[in-house]
């Protein structure tokens, strides 16, 4: 047992070593995806593979609720993209009167998700999609940072 476990432990430590050197240099990160923004008044919709959610899917995995405020909505979004851009692992990249766009890298590995929040005055909500760029699962990260920031909109 000894062994196999002083041939298996350094092979597993450099194959460790060498992912996390591979995220480090942005070999996770994927390109950023096209179709971003908001077309046609909707946010570009999920795919049908669990690394997404939205608030304007209707079903399955990635159906999520929007965000609802009360006031003023350009307010509302202005205070929701000053949340995301005092997140440690964003980046805002597009920020508009009614529309924000952020890249989330994880930690370790570099993976990068693409969140999009679009205001909907109308209706008094801020619709949002978070989508893994890689990966075909995302293991509820995305659902989970919605969740977070909608916490924290909330007590604002």
């Amino acid at each position: 047992m000894r062994r196999i476990l002083h041939r298996v432990l350094p092979a597993a430590a450099l194959l460790l070593a060498g992912v996390l050197i591979a995220g480090q240099a942005g070999l996770f990160a994927g390109t950023r995806p096209a179709g971003l923004g908001v077309h046609q008044g909707r946010l570009k919709p999920a795919p049908a593979t669990p690394n997404c959610v939205s608030s304007e899917s209707v079903e399955g995995y990635s159906k999520i609720a929007p965000l609802t405020y009360s006031g003023d909505g350009r307010a509302a979004l202005a205070r929701l993209h000053a949340l995301v851009a005092a997140m440690p692992a964003a980046t805002v990249i597009d920020f508009r009167a009614d529309y924000v766009y952020a890249e989330f890298i994880s930690k370790w590995l570099g993976f990068v998700d693409d969140v999009e929040f679009h205001l909907d005055e109308s209706a008094g909500l801020i619709h949002v999609r978070s989508a893994s760029r890689l990966g075909q699962k995302d293991f509820g990260v995305n659902r989970e940072r919605v969740e977070t920031l909608r916490a924290s909109f909330g007590k604002g």
